[in-house]
């Protein structure tokens, strides 16, 4: 009852990558609950969620942003403000985890950015937690996650899970593989970013601004896999919706077609 009343708590994620490795069928597998195989550039898209995680509320403001090379340079402000960046790339295509590079070194010029803000925001005395609207209020560091999607196809992979997980950690980032299409991992990897941007913002009142879990300086964690599913897991089959979203582990189950996938 709590989650319904209480007012959700905002989240905004910045979602980034090459041009046709999925951001857009991520984002409308996400807020619509759809799939296409059309593919579209996109400029950029905002969209808006609503989950409810742990028994909280949350508002997902969502940016889907260009991935083409020669629309990244109309990257906003704005787009760099996000809570959290959701760095998406093609498992089919070496490329699109190599044009991760580009983002990542904007987001960590952010995050250095924002450490430098909590500083002045120590030494005036003003709590570090605060986050307004204007880019000097931004002070807490942004959460990062890799996404590796299009893992359902696998006879097409040239980019190993393993290579994917070590970039990711290498770039202080969370890892996850999914599907937009058979809706592997979707809601899965949004409510990891929400519990990791909350972990974020409590170590930021604790004054813990710089020694996260996935610190933007650091290496991540690898993720607990999947929990294993039920009989009637295996009976829904991939593409159902109904993840589990309370507690430590988020997931599906690991039931027939999860048995193949795995996710850090």
């Amino acid at each position: 009852m709590a989650a319904q009343t209480q007012t959700p708590v905002p989240i905004s994620i910045t979602i980034c990558g090459d041009g046709g490795c999925g951001k857009s069928s991520i984002t409308l597998r996400l807020v619509r609950s759809a799939w296409t195989s059309d593919y579209d550039p996109t400029i950029e898209d905002n969209y808006s969620v609503t989950r409810v995680i742990d028994g909280v509320t949350y508002h997902l403001c969502l940016t889907d942003t260009a991935g083409q090379e020669e629309y990244r340079g109309m990257w906003a402000s704005s787009n760099l403000g996000a809570d959290a960046f959701l760095m998406v790339y093609d498992i089919t295509s070496r490329d699109s985890l190599d044009a991760l590079q580009h983002f990542d070194e904007l987001i960590d010029m952010e995050a250095e950015v924002r450490l430098d803000n909590a500083e002045r925001a120590r030494a005036a005395g003003i709590s570090p937690a605060y986050t307004g609207s204007g880019a000097g209020s931004r002070t807490v560091p942004p959460v990062k996650i890799v996404a590796g999607n299009k893992c359902d196809l696998q006879e097409s992979r040239t980019v190993p899970a393993a290579t994917g997980l070590e970039w990711a950690r290498k770039h202080g980032s969370g890892f996850m593989e999914t599907s937009a299409r058979l809706e592997v991992n979707i809601e899965e990897t949004f409510a990891l970013i929400v519990k990791r941007v909350v972990e974020r913002r409590r170590l930021a009142e604790e004054g813990v601004m710089d020694n996260t879990e996935m610190s933007a300086r650091g290496m991540t964690k690898p993720l607990t896999p999947l929990p294993a599913g039920t009989e009637e897991d295996e009976k829904r089959g991939p593409g159902v919706r109904g993840p589990i979203l309370s507690g430590d582990k988020v997931g599906r189950g690991q039931g027939g077609f999860w048995k193949k996938l795995r996710c850090w």
